[in-house]
């Protein structure tokens, strides 16, 4: 059975209707899913058995049978576990149908079939009794439904309907407990992913600055976590202004209240400072005592402690409503805020008499609909001073007093720049989507009769819509909301060819071209998202293997996927290769663009796969890169455009050159569908 879907094409910006296998979405979910991360997580997988084995111990030391309650059982791992490790029974309960399945045939195939129960429903439409799902209440409570923010996944809600209905009272539980801790901090380049900065233009007629609007300034952003690998923020990219503390601690074994609450704790600074940033992150207790733990501590916590790498589980980086000057010895409280699946902080002097409902458990709402439209990745872009240095540079080539630009991009500040850069009679046009935090911003600047907005799509605009005028300088970073891989910024490219008519016969367009670039990479741990397990703690998860393979040959293996590689070291086994250029001058062609060849492999490694990027040339040796920014020493390893994703296609096999005889060489086949606007590929080892 076949079932029609609806997208916007983010490269061409049609709206398609494509023809999908009802079973699209489960291939989808799964083939992008995070189970294989999780398996290989050696550290969480021993820390749960071993939480696991005590729990059931101390319960047949109480002379009762222990019945296992594993909410979110996936793989069926946990369940294995605690009947590998005694249990008398397990109830193995998981809501995704292709997982459930996948679970019951391995737990027959580990041969635990007559010791776990699969359950094929939310935890929270289980039944207990003769009739029911379980034949009683379980006495240990097994569990992993955490996030990086440890709510993110609705952990609360669940447990508190597991204690009423599901569990017996004063059960076991593993994890026992989890304990969130935090850190106050500031950070000049990660308070750069949340609010917008000056922006200094050096024009013929003396300095400009662009200023934020105050309501940008003032707003509270939105609650959604900034989820990272802190592991990779080098120490020099923040202060820490005071100790690491523990905000606040849920036990499991007990009844847990979901409902929105707040908590406080009091710091002392430990430097002056601006307090901008919340860093924060989790550990969980197996047991009562705290003696199997299981920490997502970043580097400076424990600096001689092995870092386990993971990705279903990283560290949190919160934003301050408004910075906070700090002075050391002056106490402050910190206020941590939460609903069912959230957290939000806010920072008082500790002399400010303030109450929870006046600090307020509602959460932040964003005012100025900048932090709706930008997403923490692109405030760092329009923050960083070297790129718009150099869109500068660029834009003073292309404009004089008599020009007439169109910017073409999403939430961009090219309209502004080049009006600061040419003269103030000149009309300038941009087209973008969600308008009221670009409005604010030409208030505060006092552009709203300077800069036109037009609200068209480009195939729709009239000669009217530019007074009869035509454009003769055509400009776009470019950016777009709706990408999500690098040439998905296209876009651009479809859009200049649906204002053609609107443009002068020898019309500037910038960037004048771009290009599509790529290199071979070895992986220090990305690569363990798309590894196969095979036998996980003694237990055998084959099947899970063969399914997400299956899904990932429904489709995704033959694509690529964004990751943003500053988080996720590698080392380039190859040199960077331009593989497809796309000349903005011209039209969007009607042929495909196709590319093949080979890469020589230059350095000795497991080729894990490609890394795709896009350059834009944006005049005469004025080019942006959103991939690599340099090889930076002789190991090959890689500092990558860190505003950016770059896309991944991972290998289905993976050679190590170092044991080739030859010099080993990856041939390579990339075709742009200039109809679709999508990009095919395809690699041979």
């Amino acid at each position: 059975m076949k079932t029609f879907c609806g997208r916007a094409n983010p490269t061409t910006g049609a709206m398609e209707w494509l023809e999908e296998a009802e079973d699209y979405d489960y291939h989808q979910e799964i083939a992008r899913s995070r189970y294989a991360d999780m398996l290989h997580d050696k550290d969480r997988n021993v820390k749960y058995y071993q939480g696991i084995r005590a729990a059931v111990s101390r319960v047949k030391g109480r002379g009762e049978k222990a019945i296992v309650l594993d909410i979110g059982t996936g793989t069926g791992l946990l369940s294995m576990m605690a009947a590998s490790a005694g249990a008398d029974f397990c109830y193995a309960v998981e809501v995704f149908r292709p997982m459930a399945n996948a679970a019951v045939k391995i737990v027959e195939k580990n041969g635990f079939s007559d010791k776990i129960k699969v359950i094929n429903k939310h935890s929270t439409e289980v039944t207990v009794g003769p009739d029911g799902d379980m034949e009683c209440r379980a006495n240990i409570l097994v569990t992993e439904l955490f996030d990086t923010e440890l709510i993110g996944e609705g952990a609360l809600p669940t447990y508190e309907h597991a204690h009423k209905y599901l569990v017996q009272e004063g059960c076991e539980a593993v994890p026992h407990r989890a304990t969130v801790y935090v850190q106050l901090v500031e950070s000049k380049r990660m308070w750069a992913w949340n609010k917008l900065f000056p922006v200094h233009v050096e024009a013929e007629d003396g300095e400009k600055i662009i200023v934020p609007p105050s309501e940008m300034e003032n707003c509270p952003g939105v609650p959604s976590v900034c989820d990272i690998q802190l592991n990779q923020v080098p120490s020099s990219d923040f202060t820490a202004l005071s100790d690491v503390v523990t905000m606040f601690s849920v036990d499991f074994s007990k009844p847990v209240q979901s409902a929105s609450t707040c908590y406080r704790v009091q710091l002392e600074p430990v430097r002056p400072g601006k307090a901008q940033i919340v860093l924060s992150w989790w550990d969980i207790d197996m047991d009562p005592s705290g003696t199997i733990n299981c920490t997502m501590a970043p580097y400076w916590v424990n600096p001689t402690a092995a870092l386990q790498w993971r990705d279903h589980w990283m560290q949190c980086v919160y934003f301050l409503p408004r910075e906070e000057p700090l002075v050391q010895g002056q106490k402050v409280h910190l206020t941590a805020c939460r609903d069912e699946y959230s957290v939000w902080y806010t920072l008082q002097k500790a002399s400010q008499e303030e109450d929870e409902a006046a600090v307020g458990v509602q959460s932040p709402v964003c005012r100025c609909h900048a932090h709706l439209l930008w997403n923490r990745a692109r405030f760092g872009e329009l923050n960083d001073q070297q790129r718009t240095r150099q869109y500068i540079q660029a834009l003073r080539t292309v404009l004089n007093t008599d020009s007439v630009c169109l910017c073409i991009s999403d939430g961009s500040l090219l309209p502004v720049l080049a009006h600061c850069l040419g003269a103030k009679q000149v009309q300038y046009f941009i087209l973008v989507s969600r308008l009221l935090h670009l409005s604010l911003l030409f208030k505060a600047n006092h552009l709203e009769d300077k800069i036109r907005v037009i609200e068209a799509r480009p195939e729709l605009m009239k000669p009217s819509h530019f007074e009869g005028k035509k454009i003769s300088v055509l400009v776009g970073e470019p950016f777009f909301s709706t990408s999500l891989l690098p040439w998905h910024n296209l876009y651009f490219w479809y859009a200049r060819t649906a204002v053609t008519s609107h443009l002068t016969s020898n019309v500037t367009v910038l960037p004048q071209s771009a290009s599509l670039h790529m290199m071979i990479v070895e992986f220090q741990d990305l690569w363990r998202i798309r590894s196969p397990c095979g036998i996980c703690e003694g237990f055998d998860v084959q099947t899970m293997d063969d399914m997400i393979k299956d899904s990932l040959n429904f489709r995704e293996s033959k694509e690529a996927e964004p990751h943003p590689l500053w988080e996720y070291p590698c080392k380039s086994l190859s040199d960077p290769r331009e593989v497809l250029t796309f000349d903005f001058r011209a039209t969007v062609p009607e042929h495909c663009l196709s590319s093949e060849g080979s890469v020589n492999l230059v350095r000795k490694g497991k080729s894990h796969g490609a890394v795709l990027w896009m350059e834009y040339h944006l005049a005469a040796d004025i080019s942006i890169s959103t991939g690599l920014m340099q090889i930076s020493n002789e190991k090959g390893n890689c500092d990558w455009n860190r505003h950016c994703k770059q896309a991944v296609y991972f290998f289905s096999s993976v050679i190590e050159s170092e044991t080739l005889a030859a010099p080993a060489a990856v041939t390579y086949a990339i075709n742009f569908d200039t109809k679709t606007g999508e990009i095919a590929m395809d690699f041979k080892l």
